[in-house]
């Protein structure tokens, strides 16, 4: 796994992160429900999807740990999001591959599980650098993206495939220096 960024379990309050295993398939595919609701990305959406979907996300610990997100509240997997493009020689990594269950959306959740992962980036693995990607016409993940208080840097034309064809993705960026306001604007959210 990855030895800078580690792979331990991560919580607060209602949300717990912890590595995903093969064994969350079954869990994993009734996360997303109707597959419509995300156009901008593949997200597994029955069981062999999910199958799969996890054997990409556990391919190479060097480059991804993905966690699976608990609710605590019911002990229900939720959602997942990722550490990618994980560099310990710069130590920078990027947040991604973030989909969660429609009930959960809007709530506590991503503003929690964003906030373990960049707390643990910064304060226990000394990150100077996390980046996040989204496809340029996607605003809920922009504004999403953007109230977890990283900057907009960028549109990356032509930057990843989508469908049969590219996309072109807006990319936001935090640094450590960034990190003590959004920390305490994402702790108001929480806690709020």
């Amino acid at each position: 796994m990855s030895a800078w960024l580690g792979t331990e379990p991560l919580s607060l309050g209602r949300v717990t992160l912890r590595p995903l295993v093969s064994d969350d398939a079954d869990a994993l595919a009734r996360v997303v429900g109707d597959p419509g609701r995300f156009r901008w990305a593949g997200v597994p959406s029955d069981l062999e999807s999910s199958r799969r979907w996890l054997d990409t996300a556990r391919a190479d610990p060097s480059y991804r740990v993905a966690y699976a997100v608990i609710d605590n509240t019911d002990g229900r997997l939720v959602g997942s999001t990722s550490y990618y493009e994980i560099d310990p020689y710069n130590l920078a990594a990027t947040i991604g591959y973030t989909f969660y269950a429609e009930d959960v959306q809007g709530t506590t959740i991503n503003p929690t599980a964003k906030f373990l992962l960049m707390r643990h980036a910064f304060e226990d693995c000394g990150a100077v650098r996390l980046v996040w990607h989204t496809h340029e016409h996607n605003a809920q993940s922009r504004a999403a993206i953007a109230k977890l208080g990283a900057t907009f840097e960028g549109l990356l034309r032509k930057h990843r495939r989508f469908g049969d064809g590219w996309r072109t993705t807006a990319q936001y960026a935090m640094t450590d220096d960034d990190w003590p306001t959004a920390r305490a604007g994402l702790m108001e959210r929480i806690s709020g």
